[in-house]
C-alpha cells in the first residue's frame, strides 16, 4: 500500500477546497445520498458527510480503504458506508443524488476515468442528480526548450565510441511527468490549445484524438508537447494543472519529439494525439508533430506512441 502516494494527495489543499466548494453547493442537509467512488483515505466521503449528506457510499479496490475504515471510525462517520471493490463490478448498486471521483492522473484519463463516469451515470446516479467532475479539457502546448527533451538524450553521452541511439529511440517513445515552466512554451503557454474536451453527463468513448496546430511568429525549435487538464468539478468551481495555475500535486505531461522540428516564420506546427484508457487495457498514448510550411506542404512528420517506448 503506497500511503506516501495518499500523503500527497491530502497535503495538495488547493485540490481539498475545490472538491469541498463543489460539495458545498451541491449537498442538501438531511437530504442528499452521495457516492465516492475511489475514495482513498475517505477525505471526500467524510467532508460529504460533514456537509450534511443523509448518507455516503464510498468505494476503494485497494488496500487503503483499510485505512479509511480506521479513520470513519476515529472520526465517528456513521452515516458513511465503505464498500471494498470497483464501482464498475458492484451488481444493483444504490444510486445518489451525488456522484463525486478523483480518479484523475497527471493524465486525466490514466485512472479511467472516462469508463467510471460512464458507469456512474448510468447506473449509480439518480436521474437529475450531480456528478463531479461534470468534465475535463485537455490542452497542449508546444515545448521550445530543449531541457526536457536533453534529459532524456542520456544515451547520447555514454562516450567509450559505444552507440546506444536504439535506447534513445525508446527513451523518447514515452510520456514523462514533469514540472513545465511557463518559459519552456512557445509564447510562454499562452498559446495553448484544446485537443479534447468530455463532458460525463453523457456517454463518452475510451478512445479519444484530437489535433491542434500554431503558425509560429518567429522562428524557433520544438522539442516536444506539453500536456495538461482543466476539470469544471461544478458550474463555477475548477480544477487545472496548467502551468500557469495554482500549483497541485499533479504536474504536466511531456511528449517529445524524436528529433527536434526547427521551423520558420510563417510555418505551422501540427500536432495530433490519441488515446485509450481502460480497465482492461491499461492506458495506451500516441501522438505526432510535423511541420506545414507557408504552401501548406507537410514535411518532418514524426510518429511516437508508448507501444514502441517497451521492451518487446
Amino acid at each position: 500500500m503506497r500511503i506516501e502516494y495518499h500523503r500527497t494527495l491530502i497535503a495538495d489543499h488547493v485540490r481539498i477546497a475545490r472538491y469541498y466548494e463543489a460539495l458545498r453547493r451541491v449537498v442538501r442537509k438531511g437530504e442528499s445520498v452521495v457516492v465516492d467512488i475511489g475514495t482513498g483515505t475517505g477525505l471526500l466521503a467524510f467532508l460529504a458527510a460533514k456537509l450534511g449528506a443523509r448518507k455516503v457510499y464510498a468505494y476503494e479496490a485497494a488496500e487503503i480503504g483499510a485505512v479509511a475504515e480506521r479513520l470513519k471510525t476515529l472520526n465517528r462517520m456513521r452515516n458513511v458506508e465503505l464498500i471494498p471493490g470497483r464501482s464498475t463490478d458492484i451488481i444493483e448498486p444504490p444510486r445518489g443524488d451525488i456522484v463525486v471521483t478523483e480518479t484523475l492522473g497527471n493524465f486525466a484519463l490514466e485512472e479511467f476515468l472516462v469508463e467510471t463516469m460512464n458507469d456512474a451515470r448510468a447506473r449509480h446516479l439518480k436521474a437529475g442528480g450531480v456528478l463531479i467532475p461534470q468534465g475535463v479539457v485537455q490542452f497542449v502546448a508546444p515545448v521550445t526548450a530543449s531541457r526536457l527533451r536533453d534529459e532524456l538524450c542520456a544515451w547520447d553521452r555514454v562516450g567509450y565510441g559505444l552507440d546506444f541511439t536504439p535506447a534513445r529511440v525508446m527513451s523518447l517513445n514515452n510520456v514523462y511527468i514533469r514540472k513545465i515552466e511557463p518559459g519552456d512554451l512557445l509564447e510562454g503557454g499562452r498559446t495553448a490549445a484544446v485537443w479534447d474536451t468530455v463532458d460525463f453527463r453523457v456517454s463518452n468513448r475510451q478512445t479519444r484524438k484530437g489535433e491542434a496546430r500554431w503558425t509560429l511568429k518567429r522562428g524557433g525549435r520544438v522539442h516536444g508537447l506539453a500536456v495538461w487538464w482543466k476539470a469544471t468539478l461544478v458550474e463555477g468551481v475548477e480544477l487545472a494543472t496548467s502551468p500557469l495555475a495554482e500549483p497541485t500535486h499533479w504536474e504536466q505531461l511531456f511528449f517529445p519529439a524524436l528529433e527536434p522540428l526547427q521551423l520558420a516564420a510563417g510555418e505551422t506546427l501540427k500536432a495530433e494525439i490519441r488515446t485509450r484508457s481502460g480497465f482492461d487495457a491499461g492506458t495506451d498514448i500516441a501522438w505526432s508533430l510535423a511541420v506545414v510550411s507557408a504552401d501548406g506542404k507537410e514535411r518532418g512528420r514524426q510518429a511516437l506512441s508508448l507501444a514502441k517506448g517497451f521492451l518487446p
